[in-house]
């Protein structure tokens, strides 16, 4: 049977009407966590506001000409002019940074804490740089710490920038999502990721065999399939603000809509797929790992945790299955959305192209997750910063700082920040159903197949923001 406008519209009234309503709201007003938060209202009333408000951009998008979108999304003002030899020194100086925070793991004060290079890892460069490449565009390039020392190195042997090696074309991006599940894994499941000695011998191995095979492959191909890392910030880069792209540098710096250059990338091969519902899907098990639910699944009290040694094997199967429950949820979405709209055997394809949209997403749970750390950490690091070997040094004038937890307790805090990370949620899940709305047009060309084929992804995306408030707002126990 031929779907028609009627039918579109019926259907997606069910799923506005319906979905919220199957997914079991509770009406508990003194929902408290670790995070010392006692929620304002019921949690059933977030959760349901949340994926109203994520249903309700679908539906609106359907009665919206997606042209109009289009043209908003390839609207750009250029706002400067960059310069061309700045990367190489901006990449050497970050070089530097590195081997100075490298000497204070191995020689600086055992306490994370204390120690600058844990900070700067997990908070600044895993929390802070991760949002503002997501929001400000591709800043990573000028701090690269491969960069500068590779590029020194190739004019040195009068050597191409091609490399010594071709790169085996089989591999495609499968070293990258091989490089973010180990990161993953040791973040996650690894007893001691912010032990600064151990940490230190990470990087510094990492760093050292990273720079060998940007060296045998060349910089340019390793980056953009083999280095986790540069492969990620780079992805995230396109829901910012500013386009900038390429080295050593851009002509012009552009201004565009946020998420706007989503639409524009070329689909992904299975191996660039996986690794985005992988980058989802870790932060994802970050967040459930810690509650009470799933440390009663694995058989934990969660008021006598044994520490994170004896959890190993089940977070290691949590964080495996996470990623396979998404992944299959994903693509059984867009295959089915496929036929729907009567387009068949194009599944991967389609994945590839619409696994951008969930970009935002990925930014939004980044930074939900993280923001009471960054919060916290955040100072610690200002602090440690200025005195990396813990022998009275002062080098930024910090080294004294007094560090304020209470800037994410109190119940004005905790009416600020979960608002601002439920916020962020259900705003990076309507930016996705807008992306999705756009790539989706721009493969089938027609606004009703657009529509009829994202129906399967907006009842994920809708349960998903559902899960994220969830996880937000229910209690954990370490």
């Amino acid at each position: 049977m031929r779907l028609t406008r009627f039918h579109v519209r019926f259907v997606l009234l069910v799923i506005f009407l319906l979905v919220p309503a199957t997914l079991g709201f509770d009406a508990a007003f003194a929902h408290a966590s670790d995070r010392g938060y006692v929620m304002l209202l019921p949690t059933g009333y977030y959760l349901l506001g949340g994926a109203v408000a994520v249903a309700l951009s679908f539906l609106v998008l359907f009665f919206i000409d997606p042209r109009s979108l289009d043209r908003l999304a390839q609207s750009r003002a250029t706002i400067a002019r960059m310069p061309r030899s700045g990367v190489p020194v901006s990449s050497s100086a970050s070089f530097l940074v590195l081997a100075g925070l490298v000497a204070a793991g191995f020689w600086g004060s055992r306490d994370p804490l204390s120690n600058p290079l844990p900070l700067m890892v997990w908070t600044v460069l895993w929390v802070a740089i991760v949002l503002a490449q997501g929001l400000f565009g591709d800043l990573w390039r000028w701090i690269n710490p491969w960069y500068g020392p590779w590029r020194l190195l190739v004019l040195a042997a009068g050597r191409g920038e091609t490399g010594w090696l071709a790169y085996p074309e089989k591999l495609g991006r499968w070293p990258a999502f091989v490089g973010l599940a180990c990161f993953a894994w040791f973040e996650l499941v690894y007893p001691a990721p912010d032990d600064p000695a151990r940490l230190a011998a990470i990087v510094a191995v990492y760093w050292a065999g990273t720079f060998v095979l940007m060296v045998l492959f060349g910089f340019d191909r390793w980056s953009r399939d083999g280095e986790f890392l540069t492969v990620f910030l780079r992805m995230i880069s396109r829901i910012g603000i500013l386009a900038s792209e390429g080295l050593p540098g851009p002509k012009e710096l552009r201004l565009n809509l946020p998420g706007a250059r989503l639409a524009e990338q070329p689909s992904l091969p299975v191996a660039g797929t996986a690794f985005l519902l992988l980058a989802l899907a870790s932060v994802s098990f970050d967040g459930l790992m810690r509650t009470f639910s799933w440390l009663g699944m694995i058989g934990i009290n969660p008021l006598e945790f044994p520490g994170r040694s004896a959890v190993m094997t089940a977070n290691t199967l949590g964080l495996t299955a996470t990623f396979c429950v998404l992944g299959a949820g994903f693509f059984l979405a867009v295959a089915s959305g496929e036929r729907l709209a009567g387009r068949k055997g194009s599944a991967v394809e389609a994945a590839g192209a619409l696994v951008w949209s969930i970009m935002p997403i990925a930014l939004a749970y980044h930074f939900s997750h993280y923001l009471t750390s960054l919060a916290v950490n955040g100072q610690y690091a200002l602090a440690a910063i200025s005195d990396p070997f813990s022998n009275g040094w002062n080098l930024f004038g910090t080294a004294g700082y007094h560090v304020s937890a209470g800037t994410v307790l109190g119940a004005e805090s905790a009416w600020v920040i979960w608002n601002l990370q439920a916020t962020a949620i259900i705003a990076g899940h309507v930016l996705a159903v807008v992306s999705a709305h756009v790539i989706a047009w721009r493969r089938h060309g027609s606004a009703r197949l657009a529509t009829i084929s994202q129906m399967p992804l907006a009842v994920l995306m809708v349960a998903y923001t559902v899960f994220g408030l969830w996880l937000l707002s229910t209690p954990t126990g370490y």
